[in-house]
C-alpha cells in the first residue's frame, strides 16, 4: 500500500515510521513534513495540511491508499468529511465527531449527558462573570480556553491573582483569538495524570498502552504548561484496575455517546486522564494522537500498523499487538523561550545514536543556507529510547544527551522519574 501522513511534527515523523516499518506498506510520503523528515529518509511533499484539494489531489495522482491525518486543526477543519466526498479513505474522525477537541464546552457537555467522570466546571463568554466565579470559588483552579490553543490555553492557577491574570490575557488580551471566545473553568483535580488512546471505529475500539505526558516546561513540574516535553510507556505506578475502570467508564461510554448521538467517531481518541481518589476522571479528549505520546506508544506496536488502519478504514477488524515488555521514553528538545518568546535559527547538532531502537523524530527545524539543519519553532526534535526498565531507558537517553552541547535549547532531565520514585518506594 502507499500511505500519505498529514502533518509536518515529530508526531507525523514517529507515524511515518510506523508505516516504513509495515509489511504492508510499500511507500510513504509525509505532507507538508519537515527537512529533518528528509534527512532520515522519508520522503515529503510540501503541500500544506490546511490545502485540502491539493492533498485530495495528490493522493488521487499517486494512487494513494489512503491518508492518516496527524493533526487536530484540519481534523476540525472537516479534511476527512472532503476525502470522503471525493470517494477516498482519510483516518480520522469527522468534522462533527472532531469536536471533542475543538470545543472543551462541547466535550463537557457531552461528559455530563452521558455521566463520563470529569472535573465538575461552567462555561463563560465574557470576562466579568468569569470573575466573579473565580473569586468565589478560589484557587486551586483550572482555566482553559474553549477552542485550540497548541497546548498553551490550559492554566492551572494556585492562586486567585493567577487565575484573573489568565482570564485577562483569553478575553482582554484576546491571546488565543477564537479560540478564546468562551472559556471553561474547571474544579482542581488532585492525582496522577496518563494517556490513554484508542484506534476507534464507530463503537469498536482497541486501546494502546498508556503513558504519561510532561506538561510543563522545566525538571520538577515547574514553569508553564507546553504542547508536552516528554512522555514515557508504560506507566508502572498506575495499576491495571485502575486502566480497566478507565475503559469501562471513559472509552466506551463516550465512543458508544458518540455514536448514539448522530456522530461516530473513527479515528484515535485520545484521553487525558487523572487517577484520583476517585478513581480516573477526564482532563482533556483529543481528536489524534497525543504529542509527544505517540512517539513513545508506536514504537511499542509489534504488529502491522498500516494492514490494521487500512481494516479499520474498509469495516474489517485490525489487529494491534505491542511490546509485553520493556520501557519506551521520549526526551523533547526545545528552543530557549520556550513556550514564550523564542530564540530560532540554532543550528542543530549531531545526535548520535547508539542501537536501531533509537529514533530521533523531527519537528520545528527548517534548512540554513548551507542545507544545515535549524531550529525554528517551540519543540524541536524528540529523542526516543527503548531500555528494559524505567532507569535503564532513562540512562540511555541522558547518557547521549548529556554530552551534547545544545546552544539555545533545553530539555527536561526528568522524564519518568514519577515512576521510578513510585517504583522505589
Amino acid at each position: 500500500m502507499k500511505v500519505l501522513v498529514v502533518g509536518s511534527g515529530a508526531r507525523e515523523h514517529a507515524i511515518a515510521t510506523a508505516f516504513l516499518n509495515s509489511k504492508s506498506v510499500s511507500e510513504v510520503t509525509v505532507a507538508p513534513g519537515n527537512p529533518g523528515m528528509i534527512k532520515s529518509g522519508i520522503k515529503v511533499e510540501a503541500i500544506s495540511e490546511s490545502d485540502h484539494n491539493a492533498l485530495i489531489e495528490f493522493v488521487k495522482n499517486n494512487n494513494y491508499d489512503f491518508a492518516f491525518i496527524g493533526p487536530e486543526v484540519p481534523l476540525i477543519e472537516g479534511i476527512v468529511d472532503d476525502f470522503k466526498s471525493h470517494g477516498l479513505l482519510a483516518f480520522g474522525p469527522n468534522k462533527a465527531a472532531a469536536q471533542i477537541e475543538g470545543s472543551k464546552d462541547f466535550a463537557k457537555q457531552l461528559m455530563q449527558r452521558h455521566n463520563i467522570p470529569t472535573a465538575s466546571y461552567r462555561t463563560f463568554s465574557e470576562l466579568n462573570p468569569a470573575e466573579e466565579y473565580v473569586k468565589k470559588h478560589g484557587a486551586p483552579i483550572v482555566i482553559k480556553a474553549d477552542g485550540l490553543a497548541a497546548g498553551k490555553g490550559v492554566t492551572v492557577a494556585t492562586s486567585v491573582d493567577q487565575a484573573l491574570n489568565a482570564l485577562n490575557e483569553i478575553f482582554v488580551d484576546n491571546r488565543f483569538g477564537k479560540a478564546g471566545a468562551k472559556v471553561v473553568i474547571e474544579e482542581f483535580l488532585d492525582g496522577e495524570e496518563f494517556s490513554l488512546m484508542s484506534f476507534v471505529s464507530g463503537t469498536d475500539f482497541w486501546v494502546m498502552p498508556i503513558s504519561q505526558d510532561h506538561k510543563r516546561a522545566h525538571d520538577g513540574d515547574t514553569g508553564p504548561n507546553t504542547g508536552g516535553m516528554g512522555a514515557y510507556s508504560p506507566v508502572p505506578q498506575i495499576s491495571e484496575d485502575v486502566v480497566k475502570q478507565a475503559i469501562s467508564q471513559i472509552v466506551r461510554p463516550t465512543v458508544e455517546a458518540l455514536s448514539s448521538e448522530g456522530m461516530p467517531f473513527t479515528g484515535v481518541l485520545y484521553a487525558g486522564l487523572i487517577n484520583t481518589a476517585q478513581g480516573a476522571k477526564v482532563i482533556e479528549f483529543n481528536a489524534r494522537f497525543g504529542d509527544p505520546e505517540t512517539e513513545v506508544v508506536l514504537p511499542r506496536l509489534t504488529s502491522d500498523f498500516g494492514e490494521a488502519i487500512f481494516n479499520i478504514l474498509t469495516g474489517k477488524k485490525p489487529t494491534f499487538t505491542w511490546a509485553k515488555n520493556g520501557v519506551t521514553l521520549g526526551v523533547v528538545l526545545a528552543s530557549k523561550g520556550y513556550p514564550g518568546k523564542l530564540v530560532t535559527g540554532t543550528p542543530l547538532p549531531q545526535i548520535s545514536l547508539n542501537s536501531s531502537d533509537q529514533h530521533v523524530y523531527y519537528s520545528g527545524v527548517k534548512l540554513d543556507e548551507n542545507n544545515n539543519l535549524v531550529t525554528s519553532s517551540g519543540r524541536v526534535a524528540l529523542l526516543q529510547v527503548n531500555g528494559k526498565d524505567v532507569k535503564d531507558a532513562q540512562s540511555k537517553a541522558y547518557s547521549i544527551l548529556d554530552n551534547i552541547d545544545f546552544s539555545n535549547m533545553f530539555y527536561r532531565h526528568d522524564i519518568a522519574s514519577k515512576a521510578l520514585k513510585a517504583l522505589q518506594s
